[in-house]
């Protein structure tokens, strides 16, 4: 009877301990895309000890699983840094990114329905309507304003059919996103009416014109930073 109640409590710990695990994975990993951890910060475990309150040995885990996915890298003896940016990695993701989301994008306008159509046109009205903010001046709601251009862009290839290509899409988003963070700023009027336009073409199946406007989107980012110098404060892959 004893160990009956060892046992049912030893596997209440153990899925707590994963819930843990699992939930600062997820805040480290926000935290760098976000620009929290800033691009080449050493990530020196007893201080993430702390912040993030979890074990040493959950956050080696962490580091190296955060390591597979290129947003971290290990340094050998001397430990883990959040990974460094470059013009050249901006422009390798962004041609990633449109490669992926072209494809996505048409098989997402042949199979979506209309309840695909209430997802885009939801997810384009949050989308507006905090990039009305942003056009304000008020940048305090940035990480609300990206979380929702994640979303918008999610919604337009949601039909695709394809979980593998929506889940590869995404991390290659999220480190096109860590870019905009903390090398790209808000575009303006531009970008507001690129998303107008992307959502038109979606209800109206135009794929042909979506992918142009979608062309003028990723590279308006990139040109953007690039003109501004943004990256040029930030340390840089060797």
């Amino acid at each position: 009877m004893t160990k009956g109640k060892i046992s049912e409590i030893g596997v209440r710990r153990e899925t707590a301990d994963e819930t843990v695990a699992e939930s600062s994975y997820r805040q480290i990993r926000a935290d760098i895309i976000f620009g929290r951890l800033a691009p080449g910060l050493k990530l020196k475990l007893d201080n993430l000890k702390s912040a993030y309150e979890t074990s040493v040995s959950t956050l080696r885990e962490i580091l190296n699983r955060l390591t597979s996915e290129g947003l971290v890298v290990a340094e050998g003896q001397r430990g883990f840094e959040v990974a460094r940016v470059s013009v050249a990695d901006l422009k390798e993701v962004a041609a990633l990114r449109l490669l992926l989301e072209e494809h996505a994008l048409e098989q997402s306008f042949e199979q979506g329905d209309v309840e695909w159509e209430a997802r885009l046109v939801s997810a384009h009205y949050k989308l507006a309507r905090m990039e009305e903010v942003m056009a304000s001046g008020d940048s305090s709601r940035a990480e609300d304003w990206k979380r929702y251009d994640w979303e918008f862009h999610q919604a337009l290839i949601s039909a695709c059919g394809s979980r593998l290509l929506m889940e590869t899409h995404s991390a290659v988003f999220d480190k096109y996103l860590r870019y905009q963070m903390v090398a790209l700023s808000y575009r303006g009027r531009v970008a507001e009416q690129e998303h107008r336009q992307l959502l038109e073409a979606a209800l109206q199946r135009d794929s042909k014109t979506a992918k142009k406007i979608l062309q003028r989107h990723i590279q308006g980012g990139v040109e953007h930073a690039l003109e501004k110098g943004s990256l040029s404060a930030l340390p840089s892959q060797t």
